[in-house]
């Protein structure tokens, strides 16, 4: 019955990492430590390979996405239950699903609360015939954030609105947006929802963007959520309710929908953050396999959010 903590020692301030491996160790854990770019999703795949019974990924967004796409390159979603112990800079999956902390995240692994939550998937191309292969992704996927958002965005906004704070600080920053003429369509028979200019598009998975505010989505309904931003409206960007001001449910310059299946295509090869990971592609399909992974949540996580909020 292994248990295996795969961990980004250099996630974070890398102090939650330390204490995570020290309560990972006494409980009996398997730690292992990546040592190298993308080492992490092939620890995760060699732990559900070797029927690991649950793995748990230490670090960040981006090490709990790796972890998940290691799991699913393994084909063991159903066989293998997935959790998380927050310890990056950003931890936006952890707190949608009722996990605040290191300390708490090993009680919610002890408890063993376990939910069938959706993973959205992604296939990128360039408009030829060459696509990449398909990955998943547990948070956001967006068009139209620049490549030093990341770098310019406070640490304190990061920590409090994850994916939201670069497109803050994307928006803040770039004095004249060159418009993304962007094609989306849904459904089984790829019908219409959108054409025209744009100046980003933010598709949620375990994520909605409706501000600052219930920013988790429905990880159980097999719908993405998705945003499209028409206009930059003029405001400051850095100030405080910048997010709901941008996202505001009440926007007029926002069109909203949630599908179980998206089609984007680019005038271009454009901008896209995977779960802050940058790709520059044309072509996107995205789609939601309900109740892929089997997960741990806290006791806060809500399967039906307020959708009001």
């Amino acid at each position: 019955m292994t248990r295996v903590l795969v961990r980004n020692p250099h996630s974070g301030d890398r102090r939650q990492s330390v204490r995570a491996k020290e309560l990972a160790t006494r409980r009996g854990f398997d730690v292992r430590d990546s040592t190298a770019p993308g080492n992490t999703l092939t620890l995760a795949r060699e732990a559900a390979e070797a029927g690991a019974v649950l793995v748990v990924a230490c670090g960040g967004d981006g090490t709990l996405n790796e972890v998940v796409r290691g799991v699913d390159e393994a084909d063991c979603l159903d066989e293998t239950c997935l959790g998380v112990v927050p310890a990056g800079t950003g931890n936006d999956f952890a707190d949608n699903v009722g996990i605040t902390g290191v300390e708490q995240a090993f009680d919610v692994i002890e408890s063993g609360r376990e939910r069938r939550l959706d993973v959205g998937m992604v296939q990128t191309a360039n408009g030829d015939e060459t696509t990449d292969p398909t990955r998943p992704f547990l948070n956001s996927c967006v068009c139209g954030l620049t490549a030093e958002a990341s770098a310019r965005t406070n640490p304190d906004l990061k920590k409090r609105l994850g994916i939201v704070a670069y497109v803050l600080s994307t928006m803040q920053h770039t004095r004249q947006f060159e418009g993304l003429q962007l094609d989306v369509r849904a459904g089984p028979n790829r019908d219409p929802v959108w054409q025209g200019e744009a100046v980003m598009l933010l598709v949620g998975n375990g994520r909605r963007f409706p501000g600052e505010q219930q920013r988790q989505a429905n990880i159980e309904d097999g719908l993405l959520n998705v945003v499209i931003i028409e206009r930059v409206p003029t405001i400051d960007y850095l100030s405080k309710g910048a997010a709901d001001r941008l996202l505001g449910r009440d926007g007029t310059h926002l069109t909203r929908v949630k599908v179980p299946n998206l089609v984007v295509d680019a005038s271009k090869p454009r901008q896209f953050s995977l779960d802050g990971e940058m790709v520059e592609r044309r072509h996107l399909e995205a789609s939601s396999r309900q109740g892929a992974m089997r997960f741990l949540v806290g006791p806060t996580y809500t399967p039906v959010p307020d959708e009001l909020a």
